[in-house]
């Protein structure tokens, strides 16, 4: 995934799109170009230096909902895409790339946090005032999530994932708010949020956010994946990196799975009331596929009330205690719940494993797809991943799809699903309920030149 912060081999936005008009005066442009060309961003111009630092900054149209009703679907559709480019135009160092309908991702390099937060300030003021848009003065109000962290430290999921909870932060605060993973990484006591989540739970600090899943044969969202949350209040939002191991070591991860199934359960009825009936998948630790007691209760739960809910377990977790993992699978398949094997190719890939597994569903680990349009080996890994699948008749789901040419390969690859920011990231009931509702992923089509289809396309399943 290192392509994705290399800023020297992005040149421009990768979408062709009218650009917004500015009409804010020269002088003011002039002097926004220059606080840009100021900021401190290391582009490695050789010789010893100073600890260097990565960010990813996460920008979201805050009233994109009230601008799409002022100027229209297809209008506000490609708005994101005028933003991106007028991003890099500012400032050529930093890498921006569309991440949905309403959320642009900024990857970069900088001196420092301070640095990093500067260069995103500066960005923010730029469009602080109403801009032109076809004639008409509108303002886009824009929110902003920065993760840092030093070289050295800077696992692309923690980044992603620290990005994406200071943006879930800033929809309370307004404004800009950053993350530095260097020092959240070291605050958190894993023995102390052990201690604190039975609590939290109880409490209600626990919150899912959905990701929706796209069939790309029938051409429709037909599931998704519930992910947890946690909402400390005092941590503020803590990392399911942080908190999940934890859980695991201290032996709390049994609770905080049955809560995740139960709330999932309730949300389903939820969607279903509002016309959205699909399977939700959520996951599965390895540790609770070697626990009897667990996989009773589980079956328990999804059997008396009948909700389509399916399990995503890892490779690796089956490898921990393979004769108990593929014994209690078989009980979840033989009750009908989906199983999908998750982050595949993540881990020690082990075929004897995989042909005993009563999966459905596999699904290939982001680190190929996120390079799959600029490695040379990713795509025939894929591939041949997609193939083996089918061979073991499984669908394929592919996660991490960014971009447009990503989700045309996969297509041509015979890739049957697709999950990542292109679609839409994670989001709360309500908000997925309303882009069900609204047919957002219908914007997709409006990315993807190679997909030109007719309205209909991307519908709702059902």
């Amino acid at each position: 995934m290192s392509d994705r912060f290399d800023p020297a081999g992005f040149h421009g936005s990768p979408f062709e799109a009218g650009r917004i008009a500015m009409n804010d005066g020269a002088e003011g442009e002039g002097e926004a170009s220059r606080d840009f060309s100021s900021v401190a961003v290391a582009r490695g111009a050789g010789g010893a230096a100073s600890t260097r630092w990565r960010a990813l900054a996460l920008c979201e149209i805050a009233n994109f909902q009230s601008l799409r009703r002022h100027l229209g679907r297809p209008r506000a559709d490609t708005l994101i895409l005028d933003l991106a480019d007028r991003m890099s135009d500012l400032e050529p160092g930093v890498r921006s790339v569309t991440a949905g309908r309403s959320l642009i991702e900024l990857a970069f390099e900088a001196e420092s946090p301070v640095a990093a937060r500067a260069l995103i300030e500066r960005l923010a003021a730029c469009f602080a005032r109403s801009v032109d848009l076809d004639g008409e003065r509108h303002l886009i109000q824009l929110v902003w999530g920065i993760a840092v962290a030093p070289f050295g430290d800077d696992d692309d999921v923690r980044l992603t994932e620290g990005a994406e909870a200071a943006l879930e932060q800033t929809r309370t605060d307004s404004g800009i708010v950053s993350i530095d993973l260097s020092q959240s990484h070291a605050a958190f006591d894993g023995a102390a949020l052990v201690r604190e989540l039975p609590r939290a739970i109880a409490a209600g600090q626990l919150f899912l956010q959905y990701q929706p899943k796209v069939n790309v044969r029938r051409e429709a969202v037909t599931g998704a994946e519930a992910l947890v949350r946690w909402h400390h209040p005092v941590r503020g939002l803590i990392l399911p990196g942080e908190f999940i191991g934890a859980a695991e070591d201290g032996g709390e991860i049994v609770g905080l799975t049955l809560w995740t199934l139960r709330q999932v359960i309730a949300d389903q009825q939820v969607m279903v009331a509002h016309g959205h009936d699909m399977p939700v998948f959520i996951n599965i630790s390895g540790v609770l596929l070697a626990d009897e007691a667990f996989v009773e209760e589980a079956c328990r739960i999804v059997s008396e009330t009948g909700a389509k809910v399916g399990f995503e377990i890892t490779e690796t977790a089956v490898i921990r205690d393979p004769d108990s993992a593929i014994r209690h699978l078989q009980r979840f398949a033989a009750i009908g719940i989906p199983l999908a094997i998750d982050d595949y190719g993540a881990g020690l890939s082990s075929l004897a494993y995989l042909k005993q597994l009563p999966a459905t569903e596999l699904k290939i680990d982001k680190m190929f797809v996120m390079q799959l349009t600029s490695s040379n080996r990713d795509p025939l890994i894929v591939r041949s991943t997609i193939d083996l699948a089918h061979a073991l008749e499984m669908e394929v789901t592919a996660e991490g799809v960014e971009t447009p040419a990503a989700l045309a390969l996969l297509s041509v690859m015979g890739c049957d699903m697709v999950q990542g920011y292109l679609i839409s990231r994670p989001i709360a009931l309500d908000a997925f309920i309303r882009y069900l509702d609204e047919e957002g992923f219908k914007s997709v089509a409006t990315m993807r030149p190679s997909f030109g289809r007719s309205e209909n396309f991307w519908r709702k399943s059902g």
